[in-house]
């Protein structure tokens, strides 16, 4: 049974988190990079990105260039100067025919023939048509259309005829796909090869190496070349365009062969190394022949090919297949092509949304670009042809719909937290409403981090934030799907619910929250331990309302409820608008109050229990107010604290104590020892400059270090042991002294006070005053002095009042007291005076 109950609860709090992720901007963030991708590979698909492609392809290319030419192969080039030379063009039978003659001299593995010779140019045709019937002879013929085809030279077998049918893109008439092989007919079929492929597979011959036909793929011995699809790499092709078997071609220089011209070759210029065992390509590389080609290559004539060249081109990248294993041009699927593409949309929602500059997310987007092209070449380097620019449009465009996005999801919604901000909050309060009219109430639930800016002060605001996430986190997960939460301000959730009953469920909902924000946070191997305030207020299903003012009354419920000792709830009564407001003037008048220094410091003297003579004053601040009169440090201190207003106060308190301390010492000789005790606020204790401000209060003031001691409370050390260690050390290098104030009450560090570089315990005025009260009462104070005392402090016991209590203190050994026994706090004046009478109190002992 307990497992069943455990296991709904577990399938409840998932379906929770689901639905809170659900509505988080992370779900609509991903969302949108997903339609994004689907977008951009839909009109990919449609062609429309094509050429823009292809440009990156042949880009590519270009920076991909080798700039090497292929041993095996040797280009006999008829140029201009060979056809002014000889009179005409095309060449007469009897000239090709020597040429083949001289080159066969040399005994070249095959000849590639690449003019159309099917008419007789006389004379010497028969000795032509002899030599091209050579077995290592490859000649072309040209299928096109069924009218405007040519064939090769009578007589020759047809193992030795290749066509010479170049596939170029339509658009840009370029050149980047080899047709290698056609089919014909279905009985019988009528096949038919690439001039290319037919002079490989002639070069080929010795090595046994046989064809293999297959429905998508051409197989050379171990070597596959698989058939190129409509939709491989850049490309979005027509069936039509499909045509046959072809590869891509994978230029790797512009000039691939080593050239010669005709008229060296019959003239003997030609080294015959050069021409044995090559393959030999004889074709006309004159711009006056008109058979010239568009390449990837942009750089000047480059980018126009003979096409011979071309030929060679593609037989030289089938030989590196075959022989020397390299690598053919290989794609993704659809599938992976767009998960690609959304991968590179995920990177633009983390460069958009994550960097907060407008110039950061400008170079972001430059680096993700040329990421993206550096990715993109390297893997072409590798023979990988994947696309560029439906991922960089991919990229671009979610960069420019995040930014809008969260132009729009910053208006509504907290950054930080990703929760509803005041103003969603307030919309969908209203949203409820209207929504739903049921009988029942609407409550709304107040929630504020105590000591959070304590924390946020001492441990750093990335602290802080962690703090902030892991609160909404946690109360998500306390919290159904139909609760309404929200970051209304810096430390401050609010919860929106709806309940049939007045005030039980919310109550019971605030404890649940309580618990879960009781739960220490662990950051940095270090437990953070805070609590919550909640206020509540409720509106009555049907009855109209303000959200903002029953946002406004949960709110002063919760301050109530700081006020009434944290880690409480409080539920909204008529009169508590009137005290936030009075709080509100309060805080109004404080700050005017440290402009306007309407503070005073008074000095309580600390007296030798022994002797009876003056050892210190603690400085302690006043406020008369021109419109308040006397306000008491119980009412302003804590509002001080909260609004971070004590900071600049306490640095005030510090300096003018310090001067008075120094003006005493100067007035009074005998006043030489005696020190000053000033109180740190938490605030004032997590400042990072705290050390260089106490220094240069000493400096400016004159006063030495062992004059001043420092109070600070067992709470303010405990919430970072090792960092209050070491900024307790840099104090103790200044010289001045430390005390632990209201020793007891806080958090009980009785296992850590050794480790603190303390001079001076205070016991609580608590513990003092119910000494009479029994002997159990005694020994709490007697058990302090005697801890204080094994461990090198001095004591001192505030809120002495008695004579009585004075006795008991002496007996135990207590060093020093203070209370309205001796004097009360006293003003600069009356100090002064004190001084001047060096007023030794009787002890009689």
């Amino acid at each position: 049974m307990k497992f069943r109950f455990n296991s709904l609860k577990n399938k409840c709090l998932i379906k929770i988190q689901a639905n809170n992720w659900l509505n988080t901007y992370k779900f609509s963030l991903l969302l949108l990079t997903i339609l994004i991708a689907v977008a951009v590979m839909g009109v990919r698909r449609l062609g429309a990105l094509q050429a823009l492609e292809l440009l990156a392809y042949d880009w590519m290319i270009n920076l991909h260039n080798e700039n090497q030419t292929d041993p095996r192969l040797l280009l006999v080039e008829i140029t201009d100067k060979d056809i002014e030379k000889h009179g005409s063009y095309p060449l007469k039978d009897e000239l090709i025919a020597q040429l083949l003659r001289k080159l066969q001299q040399n005994h070249p593995k095959v000849i590639g023939f690449d003019l159309y010779r099917e008419v007789a140019y006389p004379p010497g045709t028969d000795a032509l048509r002899q030599e091209l019937q050579k077995d290592n002879v490859v000649v072309i013929q040209l299928i096109g259309n069924g009218e405007n085809g040519v064939s090769a030279p009578p007589g020759v077998k047809p193992d030795q005829i290749g066509f010479n049918d170049l596939v170029a893109d339509i658009g840009d008439d370029v050149l980047r796909r080899n047709l290698m092989y056609v089919q014909f007919g279905s009985a019988p079929i009528q096949e038919m090869y690439s001039f290319p492929l037919r002079l490989s597979l002639k070069y080929l011959e010795e090595r046994q190496l046989k064809l293999q036909v297959g429905d998508d793929f051409l197989q050379i011995g171990e070597a596959k070349f698989p058939d190129l699809k409509a939709n491989s790499g850049g490309y979005q092709l027509e069936p039509s365009e499909t045509a046959g078997q072809q590869i891509l071609i994978d230029y790797q220089s512009p000039n691939i062969a080593q050239r010669v011209t005709l008229t060296e070759v019959l003239a003997g210029k030609v080294a015959p190394s050069l021409i044995k065992d090559k393959i030999v390509l004889i074709g006309a590389t004159s711009i006056s022949v008109k058979d010239i080609l568009s390449t990837p290559y942009n750089q000047g004539s480059d980018s126009l090919m003979p096409g011979v060249v071309a030929q060679a081109q593609m037989t030289s990248q089938i030989l590196n297949i075959v022989l020397d294993n390299a690598p053919l041009f290989w794609f993704w699927s659809e599938w992976c092509e767009g998960l690609w593409v959304w991968g590179w949309s995920l990177v633009a929602v983390a460069i958009a949304w994550k960097l907060k500059h407008p110039v950061a997310i400008v170079v972001g987007g430059i680096v993700g670009v040329g990421s993206l092209i550096t990715v993109c070449f390297v893997i072409f380097t590798f023979a990988g042809w994947i696309p560029l620019m439906p991922a960089a449009i991919s990229l671009t465009v979610t960069i420019a719909s995040v930014l809008g996005y969260k132009a729009l999801y910053n208006l509504f919604y907290d950054s930080l937290t990703g929760l509803p901000n005041r103003s969603l909050f307030a919309k969908q309060l209203k949203k409820l409403q209207q929504k739903d009219k049921s009988p029942g109430f609407i409550g709304i639930l107040c929630l504020d981090l105590n000591r959070f800016k304590l924390i946020n002060d001492g441990l750093g605001y990335q602290a802080g934030d962690r703090i902030l996430i892991e609160t909404a986190q946690r109360l998500q997960e306390n919290l159904n799907s139909q609760t309404i939460l929200a970051r209304v301000g810096a430390d401050e959730f609010a919860i929106a619910i709806k309940t049939d009953e007045y005030t039980a469920e919310a109550i019971e909902i605030a404890n649940k929250l309580d618990r879960a924000i009781a739960s220490p946070y662990q950051l940095k191997e270090q437990e953070i331990f805070t609590s919550a305030s909640i206020g509540l207020a409720f509106n009555r299903q049907g009855e109209n309302f303000q959200p903002e003012e029953l946002l406004q009354a949960s709110h002063a419920a919760m301050y109530q409820a700081k006020v009434a000792g944290k880690r409480r709830h409080e539920i909204f009564t008529t009169n508590m608008h009137e005290q936030a407001l009075k709080r509100l003037e309060l805080e109004a008048d404080l700050n005017q109050a440290i402009g306007n220094q309407e503070f005073e410091l008074y000095y309580q003297p600390i007296i030798c229990l022994k002797t009876g003579i003056i050892k210190g004053f603690e400085a302690l601040v006043r406020w008369q107010s021109p419109t308040r009169g006397f306000v008491s440090p119980g009412e302003f201190i804590p509002v001080a604290e909260e609004t971070g207003l004590i900071v600049p106060m306490g640095e005030w308190i510090l300096t003018t104590a310090c001067d008075q301390m120094q003006q005493w010492r100067k007035q009074f000789p005998y006043a030489e020892s005696v020190v000053i005790s000033v109180n740190l606020s938490s605030r004032q204790f997590a400042q990072a400059n705290l050390i260089a401000q106490v220094q240069e209060t000493l400096i400016t003031t004159g006063l030495a270090g062992g004059n001043l001691k420092l109070e600070i409370t067992e709470s303010m050390v405990m919430d970072d042991v090792e960092n209050t260690i070491d900024l307790l050390r840099e104090l103790k290098k200044l010289d001045i002294k430390i005390s632990m104030d209201d020793f007891g009450t806080g958090y009980s560090c009785f296992s850590y006070l050794h480790l603190f570089p303390l001079d001076t315990l205070k016991v609580d005025r608590s513990f003092v005053c119910n000494m009479n009260q029994g002997i159990k009462n005694q020994d709490i104070v007697s058990t302090i002095v005697i801890l204080a005392h094994k461990l090198g402090m001095d004591v001192i016991a505030e809120g002495i009042e008695t004579r009585a209590e004075q006795d008991i203190l002496h007996r135990f050994n207590c060093e020093y007291g203070q209370g309205y026994y001796f004097a009360k706090p006293l003003s600069q004046q009356d100090a002064t005076q004190l001084l001047e009478q060096n007023k030794i109190w009787k002890t009689d002992y």
